[in-house]
């Protein structure tokens, strides 16, 4: 803050104080809002970009460790039709199964369950596992086991 010294013509001297006008100070809060609108943005892209990243972690590591023990143990991949449920409960007629190989069912970041497909479409030898993303239906963002 500036003091100013003012002499008046009685001899007498008064301070006048110096300060932020309203209109200063409301354009400071409206740049302070802008910067964190700007914030609050950046950070929604990066936790979206993390959902993402979590899916396909677990398609492929976690899903593929799960499905690869199931393999070893029984001889063969789960059906289609007995899908991730036989990762966790024995499939009927599922000899050497040692599971549970997931201790519970998996669920992707946008809580829809994990596809699953054997023989897959994408992979014709193996399996297709994958997440439907953050649309919930088969499309272009599907997070999968295979090359896009």
């Amino acid at each position: 803050m500036i003091m100013t010294t003012h002499h008046l013509s009685a001899g007498l001297t008064t301070r006048v104080k110096r300060g932020f006008t309203l209109i200063e100070i409301l354009i400071v809060i409206a740049l302070i809002a802008m910067l964190a609108g700007s914030a609050i943005v950046g950070l929604n892209s990066l936790f979206s970009g993390g959902q993402e990243n979590v899916a396909q972690t677990f398609v492929d590591t976690t899903g593929k460790t799960a499905l690869m023990s199931y393999r070893i143990a029984v001889g063969r991949y789960p059906t289609t039709e007995q899908g991730l449920a036989a990762l966790r409960t024995a499939p009927e007629g599922a000899t050497g199964w040692k599971g549970p190989y997931l201790e519970r069912d998996p669920i992707d970041p946008w809580q829809k369950p994990y596809q699953y497909r054997q023989p897959g479409v994408h992979n014709k030898d193996s399996y297709d596992l994958w997440s439907f993303g953050p649309d919930g239906v088969e499309s272009d963002d599907d997070i999968g086991n295979w090359d896009k």
